[in-house]
């Protein structure tokens, strides 16, 4: 009896455990399968690396194609703008370099690695002096060019500096001067701060009035005898491309602009008004 009571109570307690093993077994299928699908997850972004670097450097080509590139006709163009300026730099730098000091002109002395001998900001006097450190009765320096300036200050201080390097530069030029008279807007007597031609002398001047004549126009230029030389221009064909633009002025040189047939008519016009108000004094019609 107690045998079959042993015999029982095993049974039941091995009956007992493998349906707890089976109640569990469910759990821990989920949970294996959540663990294996988090570590899915978590090596899916390892495993997509590669896709995603494939395109971001499919996306730098991408936008590297879509860079400008230099054409051809990009770099004939750059090239043109430089020839252009290299062609340009010495239109302007063959006025300055032939340029003679007169009153007026401001120009700075260079000393390289000698302040105490440099001077800046130096207005030439009307005697054409100017007076520098080391050199106390001056230098003339009217009717040079700043070059033939900065050879002379280099062979003074030559004494006192061991090879002086120096250099003369005209900050602002004055002296010279030419004049524009006659039918247009704005005459006088201007600055000529750089190389001027006939048209562009008579554009700073205001242009042409109506009652002016622009095609004889011309320019009286002093000679070394001191007679005036006409130099005869036509703007009416440099305007129309008929005739080059290439009348260019020198210091001195007056630029007339005489009147057309309209200018005249108002002088006959006027001369007659005046006539007629002279009469009604003279008690005459």
């Amino acid at each position: 009896m107690k045998k079959l009571l042993i015999q029982t109570l095993v049974v039941l307690i091995a009956l007992a455990v493998t349906a707890g093993s089976f109640a569990q077994s469910p759990n821990t299928a989920t949970r294996q399968r959540r663990t294996a699908g988090d570590t899915t997850q978590q090596a899916a972004p390892t495993n997509a690396a590669a896709p995603d670097d494939k395109t971001a450097d499919s996306s730098r080509d991408k936008d590297k194609s879509r860079l400008p590139e230099v054409t051809a006709d990009g770099k004939t163009n750059r090239a043109d703008e430089d020839s252009e300026a290299q062609a340009i730099v010495p239109y302007y730098n063959n006025f300055f370099t032939n340029y003679r000091l007169g009153p007026d002109d401001i120009i700075s002395v260079n000393v390289f690695q000698q302040e105490k001998y440099s001077k800046q900001g130096i207005k030439i006097p009307p005697s054409g002096r100017i007076y520098l450190a080391l050199i106390p009765e001056g230098l003339f320096v009217n009717g040079k060019t700043p070059d033939q300036v900065a050879d002379l200050i280099r062979k003074r201080y030559d004494e006192y500096i061991i090879d002086p390097q120096v250099s003369v530069s005209l900050d602002q030029a004055g002296s010279y001067r030419y004049s524009v008279v006659g039918d247009v807007a704005v005459p006088g007597i201007k600055l000529m701060s750089r190389r001027l031609s006939v048209s562009e002398a008579v554009a700073e001047a205001g242009g042409v009035l109506q009652t002016g004549n622009r095609s004889k126009i011309f320019v009286l230029r002093k000679q070394q005898d001191g007679t005036l030389k006409p130099i005869p221009v036509n703007l009416t064909a440099v305007y129309k491309g008929q005739a080059p633009d290439s009348v260019y002025l020198v210091p001195g040189d007056q630029v007339i602009v005489p009147g057309n047939k309209l200018k005249k008519l108002q002088t006959i016009l006027g001369f007659a008004q005046v006539m007629t108000f002279a009469n009604m004094f003279r008690g005459g019609w």
